[in-house]
This record gives C-alpha cells, sequence and structure tokens, in this order.
C-alpha cells in the first residue's frame, strides 16, 4: 500500500513538468561535411615597380607595409652619365647659337649689298640656307636635350596603382638595371586563395558557402572562382571575404570546404542529458517522458539554433523533449 502512494505521488509531482514540456518529433534533415584547409590572404593585384633607368638608387621614399597612391614616386635613380651628356648638349647648343648670330649678320650684310647691286642672289640664296641649316640644327639639338632629361625624368620610380607596399628587395646606394624591380605592390583588395585535393574539386561549385576562423572570429566567404589548371594534385580556388583584414599578406587561415551532404536525425542541444559519462535524452512515449540513452555525433547551427547530430538510440518519428534541464 506505501508503494502505491509514493508511486501516486511521483506522478503528480511529474505532471507539471510534462505539462510544460515542449515536444519536438525527430526527423532527418541534410547536414553538410566539411572539410579542414588552409588558405593564404593574398592581394588580388600583386604589380612589380620596375626601374625605367639604370643606375644607382639614390632615394627609397618607402618601406613594407606602407600605402601609397597611383603614381606617387616610391624611389628615384640617378645616372651621372645623364648630366655629362646635357652639359655636352648645352655647350653644342650654345656653339650652334653663336653660328646663328654670325650666319643672320652675314645674311643682313649681304641684303645690303644686294640692294646697292654689290653682290648676287645666289649669294644671298646661300646665305639663307646656312641660316636655316644652323637653325635646324639647334632644333635637333633641343630635341637631344629632351629626350635626355625624359630619360633623367625616368629615374623616378612611379607606383603603377594604388596599394600596400609589400616588399622592397634593394636598398637606398645599390645599383639597379632598367626592368629591375624596386618596389612590389599589393592592391585591389583581399582575397583568399586555396589548394584543395583534386578528390574533392567535384564537390566544388561557385557560388558556395564558406567557413572562415579568421582573426577577429568565424567569418562566412563565397567561393568566387576556381581554376580549371590542377597543380601537385590540388585544385586552386580564390573566396572572397568581405572584410577581410589587409595587415598581413601570405598570411595562413584556417577555412572549411562543403565537400559532401548527408541525411542525419538531430536534435537540439539543449536535449542532452548527461549523467554518469553517459548521454540521454527525454522521449515522449504515450503520456510519459522516457531517458533514452544516445549516441551524440557532431554539432552544428541551424537557423541560428545549436544542435547536435545523434547516431544511434533515435529513430525518425521520436518525440523529444526540447530542454532536458528539468531531468538534471
Amino acid at each position: 500500500m506505501g508503494r502505491v502512494i509514493l508511486l501516486a505521488l511521483a506522478l503528480v509531482l511529474a505532471a507539471p513538468h510534462m505539462a510544460r514540456a515542449e515536444l519536438l518529433e525527430v526527423r532527418p534533415v541534410q547536414l553538410t561535411d566539411w572539410k579542414a584547409v588552409f588558405g593564404r590572404v593574398e592581394a588580388r593585384d600583386r604589380l612589380p615597380a620596375r626601374a625605367r633607368l639604370g643606375g644607382t638608387l639614390t632615394e627609397l621614399a618607402v618601406k613594407e607595409g606602407d600605402l601609397v597612391e597611383a603614381g606617387a614616386v616610391l624611389a628615384r635613380i640617378t645616372d651621372q652619365k645623364l648630366e655629362f651628356q646635357l652639359s655636352a648638349i648645352d655647350a653644342q647648343k650654345d656653339s650652334l647659337a653663336a653660328q646663328l648670330a654670325n650666319a643672320e649678320a652675314e645674311l643682313k650684310r649681304g641684303e645690303d649689298l644686294l640692294a646697292r647691286g654689290v653682290t648676287t642672289v645666289q649669294r644671298m640664296d646661300a646665305l639663307r640656307t646656312q641660316v636655316d641649316v644652323i637653325k635646324g640644327q639647334i632644333a635637333a639639338v633641343e630635341a637631344e636635350r629632351r629626350v635626355v632629361e625624359q630619360q633623367a625624368a625616368e629615374g623616378a620610380v612611379l607606383a603603377p596603382a594604388a596599394g600596400r607596399v609589400l616588399e622592397v628587395p634593394v636598398a637606398a646606394g645599390a645599383v639597379v638595371m632598367p626592368g629591375e624591380v624596386v618596389v612590389t605592390l599589393g592592391g585591389g583588395g583581399i582575397f583568399l586563395r586555396l589548394a584543395v585535393p583534386e578528390r574533392h574539386a567535384a564537390t566544388l561549385a561557385e557560388g558556395d558557402a564558406i567557413r572562415i576562423e579568421g582573426p577577429a572570429g568565424p567569418q562566412e566567404g563565397r567561393l568566387e572562382r576556381i581554376y580549371p589548371m590542377i597543380e601537385n594534385g590540388r585544385v586552386v580556388a580564390d573566396v572572397a571575404v568581405p572584410g577581410l583584414p589587409e595587415d598581413f599578406v601570405d598570411a595562413r587561415v584556417l577555412v572549411r570546404l562543403p565537400i559532401a551532404s548527408r541525411s542525419a536525425l538531430v536534435v537540439p542541444e539543449t536535449a542532452l542529458i548527461r549523467r554518469s559519462g553517459l548521454d540521454f535524452v527525454a522521449v515522449a512515449e504515450g503520456d510519459a517522458l522516457t531517458l533514452r540513452a544516445v549516441v551524440p555525433g557532431s554539432r552544428e547551427v541551424i537557423d541560428g539554433v545549436a544542435v547536435v547530430e545523434i547516431l544511434s538510440g533515435l529513430i525518425p518519428g521520436d518525440r523529444v523533449e526540447t530542454d532536458g534541464a528539468g531531468h538534471d
């Protein structure tokens, strides 16, 4: 008789809890399997600023990490031979200017003599031709000087685009040759470049959501481009990530790629009850709740709700209590 009274008392005490319990019918859902790989932060455009003139690097205006605008002077190269050429051209121009002054004076005297009938027309034509020849020589010398001035101006190494200075492989005072890289710039934004094993190539598609464990916490990106060329057994792909930090280029970032989809049973993480090292969920059987041992698997977030996969212990159609805290 005492046992009957105790059982009735237990049912009375459990009845309010069963009335409050929220039950969820377990149904299969599609889960995505993720593969962890490392991506490398890269600049979309890696542009070398090259020397257009051979000579000595007399000025270096930037260092690694600086932000520069397009057309900014990054360094300056000096070739002393150009200064000597300019001096020689100036001396040649002064000589021609003196010859022109003398030829023009001869022409003026010839015109006076022709007016008095002392000289001939042929002589005047020869004097005019001499003046024109010297003027042409002066024009050629001036053009040659502009060429040398342009060569000297090309000693300024200009930024081909706006961006961040990634590398400066030379130092002030070094001798550089035409075409040698003086500064390497990164511009056009930042993206992630992945090298994925080729066995997963068929599972990748442009536009896929990519999970990223960045320095600022979890982020999500989109698979932007998959390159058709396989290099060393790996497929190269680019991932666009909004707000990816640009402080460090070539930094490695953990990336999770979707490689497969499968059907699984999941319950809210709050439904799990842990006792003596085992996991249980409260399953409705008729009007009562029964604790059933389960084997949990991976944890996911679906529509903002933390869920856990149940590997065994439940079947589709089971109704489980979503809040197992009352059983702890």
